[in-house]
């Protein structure tokens, strides 16, 4: 099973730098049948087959430590230090080891110049505004916004969310992307939550969802190490630049107005202002920029979250900490939900059965008309039936019995005198059935 990760970067040096089949598998290590085969692929793999342990993992964040201090440490000083640590493999899965592992390290340092091409990069990072913008009802939560930057043009854009979690980051990033007209050859990024999976030595491990979706779109993710948040110094002095400018006696009714503001900020006063780094206006690089960036794919990336969940009794839906109407009489059923930042929709078999805005009010309960009306008419026929007070007569079997001329030795009812109509109709009942036998 092929990784993710190898999918994305070979259909990005395809796409991006059109290298040929041959020229990818010698850059990658990796025979040209697989690269064909990785190049059919056209949407990422599903499953990620886990590595099997070595001998080096107990060793790994004392591989990783060294590297911090020196990248371009020799494999053969790296064995020294590990043989007193009792390490007893050899030097060649050292080396691989180390191959794969050093080039974030040296990555690191590199992306730490001042000068770039057009195009080349951008720089991306969480703004925590501190902002508290009503959601409804009174209630109201912290905005974030995700800030790119492209450090050749000092271009920015910003796509304001309620949470920094994969399905916040996706469609962010999709929203920067089409602000700043394509995406960059590669994106320098934090060791954040959203983006790692893990790190493994020194080496991150994106999410499937994030290196599927940056592999759609050709680029190349660069993740700094912890605690090194220099590396990518234009985006966090935009943040800053951000703070100073533009929240500065701000007023925000909600988060689209937040955003329409901000879009608005930026192409008339950040991008008009002239860049002293840079030497020229904003907007007049960022034109000249914006030819060197990839066009987004059509149709664009899929960034909506797919999540299943359990149809309560009372008819609804849990999306995070709210609940969304479903037509009644589904409790219990297992439903898929789609979630984006503005509407969530939820599916049954393959069907669409529900569609709303996105809440989020905490604790809020979202209720369609059409779901209300058709709960109401459930419950007002229920009421219905049960004041109607409908008793069912008891039926008198026995009139089977007298219509066949057979009556049972006991009658249900109470017993006739002797001579009455019923006993002596009972009488020749039984003398049919003697002369029957």
């Amino acid at each position: 099973m092929f990784k993710v990760q190898e999918w994305a970067e070979v259909h990005r040096l395809h796409r991006r730098e059109h290298l040929s089949k041959a020229a990818i598998a010698a850059r990658l290590g990796m025979s040209r049948n697989t690269v064909a085969r990785l190049l059919l692929l056209a949407e990422p793999p599903r499953y990620e087959r886990r590595a099997t342990g070595s001998r080096l993992d107990p060793f790994k964040d004392e591989i990783a430590a060294m590297l911090d201090q020196d990248p371009k440490v020799p494999a053969t000083v790296v064995l020294q230090h590990l043989r007193r640590g009792g390490y007893a493999g050899g030097i060649t899965i050292l080396k691989e080891y180390l191959q794969k592992v050093r080039p974030p390290f040296l990555a690191a340092r590199t992306f730490q110049r001042t000068s770039y091409l057009p195009g080349e990069i951008s720089q991306m990072d969480w703004w925590h505004t501190g902002l508290k913008i009503p959601v409804g009802m009174g209630a109201s939560r912290e905005a974030f916004g995700l800030v790119a930057t492209l450090p050749a043009s000092a271009a920015h854009a910003a796509v304001f969310t309620f949470g920094r979690t994969i399905s916040d980051l996706l469609p962010a990033a999709l929203g920067c992307f089409e602000r700043l007209g394509g995406a960059p050859e590669k994106v320098v990024c934090d060791n954040d939550a959203a983006i790692v999976r893990e790190r493994r030595g020194g080496r991150a491990v994106l999410h499937d969802e994030v290196a599927a979706f940056f592999g759609l779109l050709g680029t190349k993710v660069i993740v700094l190490r912890p605690g090194d948040p220099q590396a990518k110094g234009q985006v966090e002095r935009t943040n800053g630049y951000l703070d100073r400018s533009f929240l500065s006696l701000g007023r925000f009714s909600d988060i689209f107005d937040l955003q329409h503001q901000h879009d608005t900020w930026a192409q008339d006063i950040a991008f008009r202002r002239h860049h002293r780094r840079v030497g020229a206006i904003v907007y007049d690089a960022w034109r000249v920029e914006r030819g060197f960036l990839r066009a987004l794919p059509e149709p664009r990336p899929d960034t909506t979250r797919h999540t299943e969940a359990r149809i309560s009794r009372d008819g609804f839906c849990r999306v995070q900490d709210v609940d969304y109407s479903v037509p009644p009489g589904l409790a219990g059923r297992r439903v898929g939900v789609r979630s984006s930042l503005t509407e969530v929709v939820v599916h049954l078999e393959g069907h669409e059965i529900a569609r709303h805005a996105r809440s989020f009010v905490p604790a809020d309960v979202v209720i369609s008309p059409a779901h209300a009306r058709a709960l109401r008419l459930q419950r007002e026929a229920k009421a219905r039936l049960k004041a109607a007070g409908v008793e069912v007569p008891e039926i008198d079997l026995t009139r089977y019995d007298r219509a066949f001329g057979v009556y049972p030795t006991q009658a249900p009812g109470p017993p006739l005198e002797q001579g009455s109509e019923r006993g002596s109709e009972g009488g020749s009942g039984a003398r049919l059935v003697e002369q029957a036998s």
